[in-house]
């Protein structure tokens, strides 16, 4: 396993300075009288590892970069954004570059300092994110215990969301003592805040409530439970190592390589050349490209 990459070790910079993004779901929330589908995107501080959660309607361009027009006035612009390969994600660089390529000198020469970097993981590669992608599971697998099949109101689920983001920025980063005379733990609301939490204490009704028509105790029990789920299948993982524990030798410029397609039969995986490896900071080869039948593919060596 390879150290920490530079996004996770800025130190003196803000909170959300380099950021891991991606989409979740999605949820079926009930508008009137018909049923509607969303979608959750989490962007995550590397370094604080402070979460921001939303809601968007569709996963296409056009919302995302609506989302992160909401997510720069409250947190602040990042200086990078580290994703994988989603048309969504790919389509808000696309069209952010033809904007800024619009303008005229003057004003690039202005922005240019403004301009948010869109760092994109290898294609079939989501261990490359697993600083959001283990986020991302604890959400669902706690919400999916949560909600179950229920279908909620969209400000329900939007205060889900909230509430839920609250309960992990509460999480303390390193050993927490048992002894009161001790400092606090360090969080990451600490870090984002300056204090150690600003929220209201945690309302708790009884789980009766679920069936209740008043929307506030409804959204406090499913809160309630998913504390109770991210104690449960979350903080015990937290200092596991599963995998990647011995080094193997590096890929070389023109070895024979199968590529692994999950959607093709196991006899027909195509068989390629290792066109260019690309190093890892380390100097450890984790991805590279491959040339199969004129075409070349970039893909991690896993």
């Amino acid at each position: 396993m390879a150290d920490l990459p530079l996004a996770r070790l800025h130190l003196l910079k803000p909170a959300f300075y380099s950021t891991g993004v991606d989409c979740f779901g999605p949820f079926i929330v009930k508008v009137s009288r018909r049923n509607e589908k969303r979608w959750g995107v989490v962007f995550k501080c590397l370094t604080t590892r402070c979460v921001y959660l939303n809601i968007f309607n569709s996963v296409d361009a056009d919302s995302f970069l609506m989302t992160l027009r909401r997510f720069i006035p409250r947190r602040g612009k990042p200086y990078e954004l580290l994703c994988d390969q989603g048309t969504n994600f790919r389509g808000s660089n696309r069209e952010l570059c033809e904007a800024f390529a619009s303008l005229t000198n003057d004003l690039k020469l202005l922005l240019a300092k403004q301009k948010i970097r869109f760092q994109f993981n290898p294609p079939g590669a989501p261990h490359f994110g697993g600083a959001w992608e283990q986020e991302i599971r604890s959400i669902k697998t706690a919400l999916n215990i949560t909600l179950g099949s229920q279908t909620v109101t969209e400000e329900v689920l939007r205060t889900i969301l909230v509430e839920v983001e609250g309960i992990l920025k509460a999480k303390p980063l390193g050993y927490v003592s048992s002894n009161l005379a001790d400092l606090d733990p360090v969080t990451p609301n600490y870090l984002l805040m300056g204090r150690p939490d600003s929220s209201l204490p945690q309302v708790v009704y009884p789980e009766s409530d679920l069936l209740t028509r008043r929307r506030w105790r409804y959204s406090q029990v499913l809160a309630d439970r998913f504390w109770s789920c991210f104690l449960k299948y979350y903080l015990l993982n937290l200092q596991t190592r599963q995998k990647w524990q011995k080094q193997a030798a590096n890929l070389a410029d023109g070895r024979v390589v199968m590529l692994l397609d999950p959607q093709l039969p196991r006899a027909s995986w195509p068989v390629g050349r290792v066109l260019r490896v690309i190093p890892g900071a380390d100097g450890r080869v984790r991805t590279a490209e491959v040339r199969i039948n004129g075409r070349v593919y970039t893909r991690p060596v896993t």
